[in-house]
């Protein structure tokens, strides 16, 4: 899903920025309220798994590539807030190091798989978390809201950002495209690898730190 610099118009970056620094503000701030010695090292292991899992990219059609995310076990542990900030973290450092994602698109990036993917996981769970296959469906829900957001941005570009002969200037594909490849391809497979991601990394952890869990979660 990572969306690479020169697919987006400059308007749209300039715009995804302007949205994403408050929500940044907002995340750092609740992530200083609970960080600890106990809960520091879990988010920053957490935070190195989801790096690991996303550089296992598989491209599909529309432009963009699939990957599972590992961001709705943070988010479930720790909050939304917490998940969109480590993802971020994440991207960046992808972004950076490896050119996985570009510098431009950044912040639709991380409004993408980090808030989308964060905030989506989280609210899953809240909902259905008296069911078994609450775990299952926050992560795989987690990739699906990631996806539209990501087949969106890039979806509308040929819309509005057209040369004199009416070629797109950035991204070439629309909606029609963009839709059924990103998120068709998060709901039928990547969701699902997410999913059975969070339900395992859940059951591990409840392995290696029972009395953490039945206090956050």
């Amino acid at each position: 899903m990572h969306i690479a610099d020169g697919y987006l118009s400059p308007l749209t970056c300039a715009v995804s920025y302007g949205v994403a620094i408050p929500l940044w503000m907002v995340a750092f701030k609740k992530l200083k309220d609970i960080l600890d010695e106990e809960s520091l090292p879990l988010i920053a292991s957490l935070s190195a798994l989801s790096f690991v899992i996303m550089m296992f990219n598989i491209p599909i059609p529309g432009g963009t590539s699939g990957h599972a995310l590992g961001v709705a076990i943070i988010a479930i542990l720790f909050g939304p807030w917490v998940g969109f900030l480590s993802l971020s973290l994440v991207l960046f450092i992808q972004a950076l190091l490896f050119g996985d994602g570009g510098l431009s698109s950044f912040a639709v990036n991380a409004l993408g798989m980090g808030f989308g993917g964060a905030f989506g996981a989280y609210y899953t769970y809240k909902l259905t978390k008296r069911y078994k296959f609450s775990l299952f469906l926050s992560g795989y829900m987690s990739a699906v809201v990631a996806s539209i957001i990501i087949a969106f941005a890039l979806g509308i570009q040929p819309y509005f950002w057209v040369d004199n002969a009416g070629k797109p200037l950035y991204f070439p594909f629309d909606l029609s495209v963009t839709i059924p490849a990103v998120v068709g391809s998060h709901m039928v497979f990547f969701g699902i690898v997410e999913g059975i991601f969070t339900q395992l990394a859940y059951k591990f952890l409840v392995k290696l730190e029972p009395d953490f869990l039945k206090e956050n979660v």
